[in-house]
């Protein structure tokens, strides 16, 4: 009552709200004619308070952004991410031997200007439009956009944003890596509904998406069988195993040409069986690269 300046009516309410709302162990004692907490546990209010393991895994998911995209959410993060790294080194957790021994290695990752990264997730968070110029590879083209962005991809460690393109006027998909410069609009981004980007992006092969209009049927040998049929490379992808103990996968697809580099990236090891287009082109495939090779083989011959 003293320290919070308050009457007994007020004392006795807070020592009912922290016992019967909150959950606080208090109890009285006849000795110190008073409550106290009781046992040893240590008691917090509610709220974001995070136990060990928590605060393990939030400082662990935090050094892992970092990982992927370097600088990208530092000036935000930097002051929870010393925070926890004090709660963790009071509590003697070791949080810093738990960052060294965590490695990530990324492999045909593509650089992200980090201010353009910025400026995309301040206008998704925002949901503002963005002015930007698209140089698409396919087309070795540079284009004029204006788009509502809708979510940002983290896809074979590279970076992509779904959007709808007012030009276009469709959802599309944008390798961060192409754009440049962006430049953040006043007007609000068009909302898209959650089930229709769903139903666009995510029910094609990759991220070649669109709705899947084809199904490839792809046989691989019993030697790589056991690393095939742990592997996902489609939600909604269907496996058995063969008699002779290969595998068989089907894999819904829009647009082949991811669909074939993951194929032929098996060799021998993989046959496509169906549709007969699928297993047309990536023949062709194998046939050119036959042909590269070929004058080499002669040589190694003679």
């Amino acid at each position: 009552m003293a320290k919070l300046e308050c009457s007994r009516a007020t004392a006795n309410r807070a020592i009912r709200t922290l016992r019967d709302d909150l959950g606080a162990p208090l109890e009285y004692d006849r000795d110190l004619n008073g409550y106290r907490y009781a046992g040893t546990a240590v008691y917090e209010l509610p709220g974001l308070w995070l136990n060990p393991s928590e605060l393990m895994a939030l400082i662990a998911s935090e050094h892992l952004l970092a990982e992927v995209e370097p600088g990208v959410l530092a000036p935000i993060i930097e002051p929870l991410r010393e925070r926890l790294a004090r709660l963790l080194e009071r509590r003697q957790l070791g949080a810093g031997e738990l960052l060294k021994r965590i490695r990530i290695f990324q492999t045909e990752a593509r650089p992200v200007n980090t201010d353009g990264f910025r400026r995309i997730a301040e206008a998704l968070g925002s949901r503002r439009q963005l002015h930007v110029l698209y140089h698409g590879r396919e087309r070795d083209k540079t284009t004029e956009r204006t788009v509502s962005p809708q979510r940002l991809v983290y896809y074979r460690d590279n970076w992509y944003l779904d959007a709808w393109c007012h030009e276009s006027k469709g959802l599309r998909t944008f390798s961060l890596d192409r754009l440049h410069p962006i430049e953040l609009l006043d007007e609000s981004a068009r909302e898209c509904d959650a089930a229709e980007l769903d139903a666009h992006f995510k029910s094609g092969y990759g991220i070649f998406a669109g709705p899947a209009k084809q199904t490839a049927v792809v046989r691989f040998t019993s030697e790589q069988a056991r690393w095939v049929a742990d592997e996902l490379w489609h939600p909604d992808q269907q496996g058995k195993t063969l008699p002779d103990g290969g595998y068989e996968l089907r894999v819904p697809y829009a647009d082949p040409r991811e669909l074939i580099m993951q194929i032929m990236k098996y060799g021998p090891d993989a046959e496509t069986l169906e549709p007969v287009e699928l297993r047309r082109e990536v023949a062709e495939r194998l046939k050119r690269m036959d042909e590269l090779y070929a004058e080499f083989s002669d040589r190694l011959m003679d």
